[in-house]
C-alpha cells in the first residue's frame, strides 16, 4: 500500500505550534463558511481516531528510543530532502530569486551539512523557505474553495488538495523514489513512514493548545486557513486580508465577547487550559 499522501496530513499536525501562535494573534471570529461541516466534522474524527489509534503511539515509541539531538538531525535530513518541491513551485510562480535562494540552501546543507543531517545554510544567511503547488495555484488567482477534510489527508481546500498529487507526482524525491522502487515487503516505503513518524513526534509540544479549545474541529479549520494565508503571502498578508479572515470587516463583531467565551471555557476546563500555558511556554 503506497503512503504517499500520508505526510500531508502529519504536515498539518507537525506545523501545529507555528499555526497556533498565528492563531494567537488576534481573537478571531470563527469563520461560518463551511459548507461541508456536517461532513468534514465525521472526517476530522476518523482522521483523529486513526491518529490516537496508530501514529501516535508510534511516535511516542520513536522519541523514547530517541534523543533531541537524533530528532533535530532527522528532522534537518527530510526538510532538506524535500527542497526540491519548493524549488519546482518557485519557478512555477515566476519567482526565481526564490527559487535560486532555496537551490543553494538544499546544496550547502547537502554537502557541508553531510547530507541534510545538520543545518549550516540558515547559518550561512539562507533560511528555510517552503512553498507547495496549493500556494502556486493561490499567486495565480485562483480562488480558494470550500475547505474540506480528506481521510487521512486531513484539512484543505479545493484549491490546496492540488498539491496532493501535483507535488507529490512531480516534486517530492520521497514518493518518485517509491514510485521507482519496488521489493518484496514494501522498504520502499520505509523513508515515507520514518517521515511520517518524524513529524508526529515534532507535534507533541502543540498537544495542549488543541485541547484547550472548546472546539476542536473549528481551531483547526481557522488555524488551517490562517496558515495557509501567511503562507501565501510570505508571512505578510495585507490588512485587509487579515480584517476579512478574522471577521473584524463584519458588523456586529465583537472580539470582547469572543474573549470573555475563552476564558468562560479555561474556568470550566482549568487543566486543558493549563496544558495550553505550558505548551506556550515551551514554543
Amino acid at each position: 500500500m503506497p503512503f504517499p499522501h500520508i505526510p500531508s496530513w502529519l504536515r498539518r499536525t507537525a506545523a501545529l505550534g507555528l499555526v497556533c501562535l498565528l492563531a494567537g494573534c488576534a481573537i478571531a471570529k470563527p469563520r461560518t463558511d463551511d459548507p461541508l461541516e456536517k461532513v468534514n466534522r465525521k472526517v476530522y474524527a476518523f482522521n483523529d481516531a486513526v491518529d490516537q489509534a496508530v501514529i501516535r503511539p508510534v511516535a511516542v515509541g520513536y522519541r523514547k528510543i530517541t534523543n533531541p539531538p537524533v530528532r533535530r538531525s532527522v528532522s534537518d535530513f527530510f526538510t532538506n530532502l524535500r527542497q526540491p518541491v519548493t524549488v519546482a513551485n518557485d519557478l512555477l510562480q515566476a519567482r526565481p530569486k526564490q527559487a535560486l535562494q532555496s537551490t543553494g540552501r538544499f546544496l550547502v546543507n547537502l554537502t557541508l551539512g553531510i547530507g541534510g543531517l545538520f543545518d549550516p545554510a540558515s547559518s550561512l544567511g539562507l533560511p528555510l523557505q517552503q512553498t507547495d503547488f496549493g500556494v502556486t495555484l493561490a499567486r495565480w488567482g485562483v480562488p480558494e474553495g470550500d475547505y474540506i477534510v480528506l481521510p487521512f489527508l486531513g484539512p484543505s481546500t479545493v484549491r490546496d488538495v492540488w498539491q496532493v498529487p501535483v507535488d507529490g507526482y512531480f516534486f517530492d524525491p520521497l514518493t518518485i523514489y517509491a514510485r521507482n522502487h519496488s521489493y518484496h515487503y514494501g522498504q520502499q516505503y520505509i523513508p515515507q513512514l520514518v517521515y511520517l513518524v518524524n513529524l508526529r513526534s515534532r507535534a507533541f509540544d502543540a498537544e495542549g493548545f488543541l485541547k484547550s479549545a472548546y472546539d476542536p474541529y473549528v481551531f483547526v479549520r481557522d488555524a488551517y486557513r490562517q496558515r495557509r494565508l501567511y503562507k501565501i503571502y510570505d508571512g505578510n498578508p495585507p490588512a485587509s486580508v487579515i480584517d476579512q479572515m478574522q471577521g473584524l470587516d463584519q458588523q456586529g463583531f465583537d472580539p470582547d465577547q469572543l474573549l470573555q467565551e475563552q476564558h468562560q471555557w479555561e474556568n470550566k476546563h482549568p487543566k486543558q487550559a493549563e496544558q495550553a500555558d505550558q505548551s506556550a511556554g515551551g514554543q
